[in-house]
């Protein structure tokens, strides 16, 4: 089925906001329910190089509710046998598990069947680990599709989506597309409603937005509907004159409004897990959007979300905070490897504070 370029220009450019629900709504996800539930993101440990068993014994000594394990580094992670013991360790631990797995967009159509290949596998190893959902994701970001016009790599993803459909469901899964550094948030939503929203929802990612000049509420607002599971990532961005730089720090130190976030989500999609990312570290990368040649990948940005996002960034400045620059080309110096491994959990565990005692999430930790 061939992407309608008349819905992607019309259909979804007047996602009016809705009022604000009074703060207190924050913590309960609605009025009156219980609190959010909280878990942590593994990919945020990644340095640590730890075994999904310890990974999940870390989770529930911080008492979390749920853990998302993505990118698994565990030598046994594609062993069907390791994906039931992953699964009884959860539940031994009282934790709620998500899962999936990486990149599903061919980068040539030989490559095709091999994609849908490796998408079935993934749908293998979520049914046995427990998870309702399989993560995917388009691509690294925008930059990185294969030659030829986005819409030609939406209807990709979206063949690629309904070739598996009837094991999807067969699984009682939902495969969940990450937001990204690649698809603007109504082309996301156009590709979900395409593939089938039956069987295809959103992995929601605040971190990422920044990354193609949208604000994180626009990319909530626009894919609420479709949103499976919530994560949250924190980014300062500040003008730069090649046009702004941004950079991912920890919770509640970047210039998201958290508050602001989860009341929205608490009226557009109160029943997912919501999961702690901060994924820090990098240093800061420039998008250069005064650039004439920069526009070339971005030939229908609408007007009214560019400005929302320039706003923020108008207001944004550099981090201030202490910070380990690691993810950088090459093999991390023995010393350097030490910081990073302690920075990582430091954010992390900052970032899971921040999410309990300022945003009120989780459950479990309230004994």
């Amino acid at each position: 089925m061939k992407v309608q370029s008349n819905l992607r220009r019309r259909d979804f450019i007047n996602l009016a906001p809705v009022a604000p629900l009074a703060t207190q709504a924050v913590a309960a996800g609605v009025a009156g329910a219980a609190p959010w539930r909280m878990g942590l993101n593994t990919y945020c440990l990644r340095a640590l190089r730890w075994t999904d068993a310890q990974l999940l014994d870390y989770c529930a000594s911080l008492k979390l509710d749920a853990i998302f394990l993505q990118d698994s580094l565990d030598p046994k992670a594609m062993d069907p046998a390791h994906w039931i013991e992953v699964r009884q360790h959860a539940s031994r631990l009282g934790l709620h598990l998500e899962t999936g797995g990486g990149g599903i967009l061919p980068r040539k159509a030989e490559l095709f069947d091999q994609a849908v290949t490796t998408l079935r596998r993934n749908i293998e190893r979520a049914k046995a680990m427990g998870s309702p959902y399989v993560r995917a994701v388009i691509a690294s970001d925008r930059a990185s599709l294969p030659p030829g016009p986005v819409e030609q790599h939406m209807e990709t993803v979206v063949r690629l989506l309904r070739a598996v459909r009837t094991q999807v469901m067969d699984a009682g899964l939902k495969i969940i597309i990450e937001v990204h550094k690649d698809l603007l948030a109504w082309e996301l939503r156009q590709v979900v409603e395409t593939a089938g929203k039956e069987f295809v929802g959103v992995y929601m990612d605040t971190g990422n937005p920044v990354f193609v000049l949208e604000h994180p509420m626009t990319t909530l607002e626009t894919l609420a509907p479709h949103i499976c599971s919530l994560h949250l990532r924190d980014s300062v961005l500040y003008e730069h004159p090649r046009g702004v730089a941004v950079q991912w720090v920890p919770l509640g130190e970047g210039a998201v409004d958290f508050k602001a976030i989860m009341e929205r989500a608490s009226a557009l999609c109160p029943n997912v897990y919501v999961y702690i990312k901060p994924i820090t570290g990098r240093p800061p990368q420039v998008i250069p959007y005064l650039e004439p040649g920069f526009w070339k990948m971005y030939p229908e940005m609408r007007a009214g979300d560019l400005a929302r996002f320039l706003a923020l960034a108008k207001t944004g400045k550099p981090y201030e905070g202490h910070v380990v620059i690691e993810d950088l080309p090459g093999k991390l110096p023995e010393p350097f490897l030490a910081a990073v491994q302690y920075q990582q959990r430091e954010h992390l565990e900052r970032s899971v504070e921040y999410g309990k005692k300022v945003l009120g999430l989780g459950q479990r930790w309230r004994g």
